[in-house]
């Protein structure tokens, strides 16, 4: 081969991987054709489906299998990714990557128009959605044919005192890893405190309230994390580790049989987790979770699983809702009396074929989107609705540490053998074959390899928060590092110094000030005395303040200046 022939390899190879590249560039824009924002054609019908959990995504994944050209989709949700949230409880004890059970649904749905937004308003008359600004606040709004309502639900603390400002919830993935990277920093923190040993052991006490699937699931794997890592740590006896499960019933997981709940509640108090059952979540404090008989035990972690209620976007409308707040639709998931709006999922009430109304999960869900796509096109066409049948094909429930319950077609299981059940049939539903191969070669890693004990802190500085304090608990102590301002909203605060009031504060004072002002410790201790709530500002924010607004340090100065003078 002479030298020119030589010199021409290279140039071949290049344009043969410039070539490859190009077709497969060519393939996905075939396989995932995308329309502008600007080329709507209206003569086409637009569906505008709300919500992107399993109801709204199933939803629109099979409006794509019947479109045509005479409709198009519009999916609006606060998120890009879908998450598949029978997994979640994996994240906690990082069986599972951060990102495997999220997928994104540009993806998932390559012919739905994708709008990341929260919903601001709903206008049945007009016809019209109204969404969240986007970089520009200029108004967003959708004006739709038909619409689908796949909100689901929110976690709801109203009523409960404290818990919005003191309780993780648990419903997507910001929870879980929200709840991970506290408990890590809860035993961090426990390993090398040595001289408060109330405050060690509150932070070694977890609890969970809410004894469902969610809350069950939860704490089981919960329990299994603090329990392995603990042991890893030099400066905690594991025996010192409390996990609690708080249940409003005399059993856990009431949606399983007798039996099986039994078996549950066995394999959870042999593994080390406290049951308190007929108990329900009143209030909690920094500090402490507070049962409705006034117990009080004392934690830096409360999961809440518990209450939830019906989207405010759902509250706000005027159509027929059950007392629950659920909506209410008939067999082929039309609400009762409009032939363009729909429901499903969690915030309807859908009729079941065998009697009274389906359950809230996920393989309902997905059953239903079925039902109500094909009926939006029937009626679209002027075709005859299908009412929703499914009757459900079984129930699973994980304990953690290769143990569950299941039914399956009525079939009562057990232990490993549910357990087998519970991983493969969920694994087989995650979207794409790319994550069921990455959950699976976490799972088994999983099986050989010790927990995760990485923390993430993805955040900086959280900002003025709300926080709720209960008759007798100290906000701060005399001798405490000065960390944050507080400013009273509503209840009432005692100032001692030396274990003697000196001064009472109420509704629009504030205190903490003095520590932080002049770089000293807390010269007195604040406890409240009635139910209060405050603003708390870091240390880091309010010197970012008085820095920056020379009056406001002036006006804290002198309130400082005061105080030392009236002691």
């Amino acid at each position: 081969m002479d030298q020119a022939h030589t010199d021409m390899i290279p140039v071949l190879i290049a344009l043969a991987a410039a070539i490859v590249i190009l077709a497969v560039l060519v393939a996905r824009a075939r396989r995932a054709p995308m329309v502008p924002m600007h080329a709507h054609d209206r003569r086409k019908k637009r569906i505008v489906v709300l919500g992107g959990g399993f109801a709204g995504v199933y939803t629109c994944a099979e409006l794509e299998k019947l479109q045509r050209d005479d409709f198009e989709i519009i999916l609006v949700n606060k998120e890009n990714h879908f998450v598949f949230q029978p997994m979640l409880p994996d994240v906690i004890s990082g069986q599972i990557g951060m990102v495997d059970v999220v997928s994104p649904i540009r993806r998932l749905l390559p012919r739905t128009e994708l709008h990341i937004r929260e919903v601001e308003s709903i206008d049945l008359e007009k016809k019209t959605v109204t969404t969240s600004t986007g970089f520009h606040p200029h108004p967003h709004v959708l004006d739709y044919d038909h619409l689908v309502l796949a909100l689901g639900t929110v976690t709801d603390f109203r009523g409960l005192r404290g818990l919005p400002e003191h309780a993780f919830p648990f419903k997507n993935l910001s929870d879980a890893l929200n709840l991970r990277n506290h408990v890590i920093r809860a035993l961090e923190e426990a390993a090398i405190e040595q001289e408060d040993h109330a405050l060690r052991k509150r932070l070694l006490t977890f609890v969970v309230a809410g004894g469902g699937f969610s809350g069950v699931e939860v704490c089981a794997e919960l329990n299994d994390f603090v329990r392995e890592v603990g042991a890893r740590y030099r400066g905690i006896d594991p025996r010192e580790i409390r996990v609690v499960l708080v249940h409003s019933q005399d059993r856990i997981l009431p949606e399983m049989n007798a039996k099986l709940a039994d078996f549950a509640q066995k394999i959870l108090r042999k593994r080390g987790v406290e049951l308190l059952l007929n108990a329900r979540l009143q209030a909690a404090t920094g500090e402490a979770a507070i049962l409705g008989d006034g117990t009080v035990i004392e934690t830096h972690t409360l999961v809440s699983t518990v209450p939830s209620s019906s989207h405010p976007l759902i509250e706000a409308l005027s159509i027929p809702k059950a007392r629950n707040g659920r909506i209410e639709v008939e067999a082929t998931l039309a609400v009762k009396g409009s032939d363009h709006l729909w429901a499903l999922g969690d915030c309807a009430l859908v009729p079941a074929p065998e009697g009274g109304f389906a359950p809230p999960t996920a393989q309902h869900a997905t059953r239903q989107a079925t039902t109500v796509a094909r009926n939006i096109v029937a009626r679209m066409h002027g075709k005859p609705l299908v009412p929703f049948a499914f009757k459900g094909l079984g129930k699973l429930g994980s304990l953690g540490h290769q143990s569950a319950v299941a039914e399956v077609f009525g079939v009562p299981v057990s232990g490993f053998m549910a357990w087998f059940l519970w991983r493969t049939i969920y694994l087989m539903k995650v979207p794409g074959w790319g994550r069921r191969v990455k959950i699976a070669a976490s799972w088994t890693l999983d099986l050989f390899l010790p927990a995760e004990l990485v923390q993430l802190k993805l955040g900086g500085s959280v900002g003025v928060t709300q926080e709720h304090f209960e008759p007798g608990q100290d906000i701060f102590h005399q001798g405490d590092v000065g960390d944050r301002v507080y400013i009273i909203l509503s209840g009432k605060a005692e100032v001692l110094r030396d274990d003697r009031p000196i001064a009472a504060l109420g509704r629009g004072e504030y205190f903490g000030e003095m520590a932080l002002l002049q770089r000293v410790t807390r010269n007195a201790t604040v406890r409240c005395v009635e139910p209060m709530d405050v603003l708390a500002l870091p240390k880091r924010e309010f010197s970012v303040l008085s820095a920056n607004l020379p009056e406001l340090r002036r006006s804290f100065e002198t309130k400082s200046q005061e105080r030392a003078q009236s002691d």
